[in-house]
């Protein structure tokens, strides 16, 4: 068998998919912050209970209610996405003005309560979510085996996060929702529904979270602490690629998660940190992110 620096070539391959997929995870959802935060300027740390929630909603519908994978990846974003937007009605309209520090609190005090509420509920050892019948099983390349599911979940990330990219940069609805961010007075003086757009961002931001928790449901075993053991290196990632940036937040999550998979092969002990190194590292060269703005 051929080696790379000393290391097995399958191996290598397997850390790099396994790498992809963390990866993707990370694109999704900081893909879902960098929407918020850019059209809220919120930075919501609510943002890892909601993915949570998305994983816990699909083992329950399958559980209780016998709705199987496919039905919860279109069930579990509108349940998630109609919470975020009585969480926006109902609190954060009225932070805005405010610093960000008001809307981080609030958001956090909020993932507390969440997963206090399902640690509570469920306990906090993990719940096994049964992949597909169509996703079981893996593909033979030749050089390695590669599991259907692990697969599935960077094609659907990858997906989601270039629809997204492209309705925010390339559309009409995209080009509005840009004006509203800049000068929301003026965009509100040619008649377009500000609020409203903005009731709608927060609820997409989180419904991308609860789609990335239904993905990661059959990978991970469910549990209450999913979203907290994810949400720190994620919002090291929205740092790294830019606050706000939409097209930074997926280049950056898919890079670190292949940095990350990588670090595991070649350096093991650094695998838990390398995401922090890197940011540390960008923000006393770049600021702003690697595809921030300078103001």
């Amino acid at each position: 068998m051929s080696e790379v620096f000393g290391v097995p070539l399958q191996a290598l391959l397997g850390q790099l998919m396994l790498g992809l997929v963390n990866g993707s995870f990370y694109a999704m959802l900081s893909l879902g912050l960098a929407v918020i935060f850019g059209m809220l300027n919120i930075i919501n740390f609510a943002h890892g209970a909601l993915y949570m929630m998305g994983a816990f909603i699909a083992w329950m519908s399958l559980e209780y209610l016998g709705i199987g994978y496919w039905w919860s990846l279109l069930l579990a974003p509108v349940l998630v996405g109609m919470l975020g937007i009585l969480i926006e009605r109902s609190m954060l309209q009225w932070l805005y003005k405010l610093d960000h520090l008001y809307g981080l609190l609030l958001t956090f005090g909020l993932a507390l309560i969440i997963e206090g509420l399902f640690r509570d509920l469920f306990g906090v050892s993990g719940l096994p979510y049964t992949i597909p019948e169509e996703l079981a099983g893996a593909f033979n390349l030749g050089f390695m085996f590669l599991p259907k599911y692990r697969a599935w979940i960077v094609l659907s990330s990858l997906t989601v996060c270039l629809l997204t990219w492209f309705m925010i940069e390339k559309t009409r609805l995209g080009a509005y929702l840009r004006a509203a961010t800049e000068n929301p007075r003026l965009t509100q003086a040619f008649g377009i529904n500000v609020p409203l757009m903005v009731m709608l961002t927060y609820g997409f931001g989180v419904a991308l979270a609860g789609f990335a928790g239904v993905l990661a449901a059959p990978a991970l075993q469910v549990s209450p602490l999913m979203g907290s053991n994810l949400i720190i290196v994620v919002f090291a990632v929205v740092v790294i690629g830019g606050m706000g940036s939409i097209l930074g937040s997926i280049l950056t999550g898919l890079g670190l998660g292949v940095i990350e998979g990588l670090t595991k092969v070649f350096y093991p002990e650094a695998s838990a940190t390398v995401v922090f190194f890197v940011m540390v590292l960008v923000l006393l060269l770049r600021p702003a992110g690697l595809f921030g703005r300078e103001k």
